[in-house]
């Protein structure tokens, strides 16, 4: 069971690390760029959320025995995943309240997030 959670989680992290550089590149364009509704970033951030949601219960879900070498990565990749979340959620903040952010957060967030995507990944192919 926690296998098939971990999996879940890689699925749904990637889903939302996609959304996220859509909305990123968006950005970038400023006002020369299309501008993408809302519900696109809502629902990049629902996606990487719900991604770790899960990956937390596949922590607390007692599974088979890691490969040699990997047992640590669900748990880093949980951490990691759980800054960018911390990131995602600044954006957020500042965005409902001022309406601009420096592309420096992003930049952190995002990096956060493929680092933390990376690591499941790493844990999903070993097997």
């Amino acid at each position: 069971m926690s296998a098939a959670l971990t999996v879940w989680a890689g699925w749904l992290c990637l889903g939302g690390a996609v959304l996220g550089a859509v909305v990123a590149v968006a950005q970038l364009g400023g006002a020369r760029g299309p501008r993408l509704p809302w519900q696109a970033g809502a629902l990049h951030g629902a996606l990487g959320a719900s991604g770790l949601a899960v990956l937390a219960l596949a922590l607390a879900t007692p599974g088979d025995a890691a490969p040699a070498g990997t047992d640590g990565f669900r748990v880093a990749a949980a951490s990691v995943l759980g800054l960018a979340l911390l990131g995602g959620l600044t954006i957020l903040a500042v965005r409902l309240r001022r309406g601009r952010y420096g592309m420096g957060v992003v930049g952190v967030h995002a990096s956060l997030a493929i680092a933390g995507l990376a690591l499941l990944a790493a844990r999903l192919f070993a097997g």
